[in-house]
């Protein structure tokens, strides 16, 4: 097991350089614009700022994952469902990590008393996919080539758990 905790500001760097890896060779992240160091460090003090969780996944000092979690969408009546998020160190995927941080992060949901977390999901991403489904995340539609990154229209599937 690896030790699950909230991000601090010292670990934009890290945190930057899984989202950026992710940018630059997935289609997890729909831009192909890497962020920069003072944008990560804004992320994080937004997060904080909005009482949204940032956990990090870390073994012997060494960030390898993260996850969080923000609007679905800004209007009142969407206040109690958010979207997830979740990036691994490349070299880490496969073991286990993801798994553990969303578990960790339905787990703060449920603490913030928040009712539905969606996840929108490349439909193609099969991993991603079973890593929700083995989370009690249910496929509730796909929107068919809403979105383009490396030269190709992408598929968006999107599921639900009720927390």
């Amino acid at each position: 097991m690896h030790i699950i905790r909230d991000a601090q500001s010292s670990d934009a760097a890290a945190l930057l350089n899984i989202y950026n890896e992710a940018v630059l060779n997935t289609t997890s992240v729909w831009t192909e614009q890497p962020r920069s160091l003072d944008a990560q460090m804004q992320w994080l003090e937004d997060k904080r700022q909005s009482d949204k969780p940032v956990l990090i996944a870390e073994e012997a000092g060494v960030v390898l994952g993260f996850a969080t979690y923000g609007p679905f969408r800004t209007w009142p009546g969407y206040r109690h469902t958010v979207e997830n998020s979740i990036y691994v160190e490349s070299a880490q995927r496969g073991k286990g990590i993801g798994s553990q941080l969303l578990a960790s992060l339905i787990e703060r949901a449920r603490a913030q008393q928040l009712h539905a977390i969606i996840a929108g999901i490349e439909a193609t991403n099969t991993v991603s996919l079973k890593l929700h489904e083995r989370h009690g995340f249910v496929q509730v539609g796909i929107l068919k080539e809403v979105g383009t990154k490396f030269g190709r229209w992408l598929d968006l599937a999107f599921l639900e758990r009720i927390v």
